[in-house]
């Protein structure tokens, strides 16, 4: 992390807010010291400074449920950290999703965009995201296509359940495409909220 961190207000701890990547939930606060942020960034796994037990404490060590790093941010005072990550299971001691009592759970099309994701970085066997990616770029794309002019052929009828079907069908394998070109939705939001900033668009 290239911003410089101010360890002195709390007696070189700093408060950390770990949040999930995909579903944004706040999972836990934590503290750290440098050596335990050091040790975050070296490994990618999220490590605390216990301060009952005055050592270096590493989410998951005894439960296998470690928080995989995404991303480091500091705030704009640079005393604060937020890390958004992965979460490999339950991330409060009580077995909870989180340490707030909330579940975990994705929105909107997050969920799947998450499926998705956990399919390409741990491949399935018998996994249909998995066929597809491994097909290559011109299969995904092709499924694309034959998916939105089916939901065309369905939109010009009146089947409610087979319309939003193939939308469905045409939506998954759309996720599936921006992510074989490493894409999320998320980059497509922000060229739409691109053009929507710029009045001639409007």
């Amino acid at each position: 992390m290239e911003k410089k961190l101010n360890f002195d207000k709390l007696q070189g701890l700093v408060p950390c807010v770990v949040q999930d990547v995909h579903t944004n939930k706040v999972l836990m606060l934590g503290f750290m010291n440098e050596e335990s942020l050091a040790k975050t960034e070296r490994e990618q796994r999220v490590t605390f400074f216990s301060r009952s037990k005055k050592r270096l404490w590493t989410k998951g060590e005894t439960s296998g449920n470690f928080l995989e790093v995404v991303s480091i941010l500091p705030d704009c005072d640079s005393d604060t950290l937020l890390i958004k990550a992965r979460p490999k299971g339950p991330v409060c001691h009580t077995g909870a999703d989180t340490c707030f009592q909330e579940k975990n759970q994705e929105a909107g099309l997050s969920f799947l965009e998450a499926v998705i994701d956990e399919r390409k970085r741990n491949p399935k066997s018998g996994s249909y995201t998995n066929h597809l990616l491994s097909a290559g770029i011109n299969k995904v794309a092709q499924k694309v296509g034959e998916e939105a002019v089916e939901l065309v052929i369905e939109a010009k009828d009146n089947d409610k359940e087979k319309f939003l079907n193939e939308a469905a069908d045409l939506m998954y394998h759309y996720l599936v495409l921006l992510s074989a070109k490493g894409f999320a939705l998320s980059d497509v939001e922000k060229v739409l909220q691109g053009r929507h900033g710029n009045k001639s668009m409007n």
